[in-house]
């Protein structure tokens, strides 16, 4: 029996609204689900069927595994909506 290659893949996890959304940068593919867990399997299912589709441009591994995660500041002044903790822009 074939031992299959294991892979990590970078993914980002946010929540929004009544869902968690999950993107996976070096394929740009992305898919939701009602958990974080839930997300996850999700993306799992989806990169595994991108990478056994024959048709699809595969990136280079090397570029997979060569992520980093930054955080930028921007000006502007906002405040939170009460209820739905979404960020709105004061005048």
């Amino acid at each position: 029996m074939e031992e299959k290659t294991q892979i990590p893949f970078p993914i980002v996890i946010m929540k929004e609204d009544d869902l968690f959304v999950a993107s996976c940068p070096p394929l740009d593919i992305a898919t939701q689900g009602k958990t974080e867990q839930e997300v996850k399997e999700n993306m799992a299912d989806l990169i595994e069927d991108y990478l056994n589709d024959e048709d699809t441009l595969k990136p280079n591994i090397n570029a997979v595994q060569t992520i980093s995660l930054s955080y930028i500041s921007v000006p502007g002044r906002y405040s939170k909506w009460e209820n739905s903790g979404r960020l709105i822009r004061q005048k």
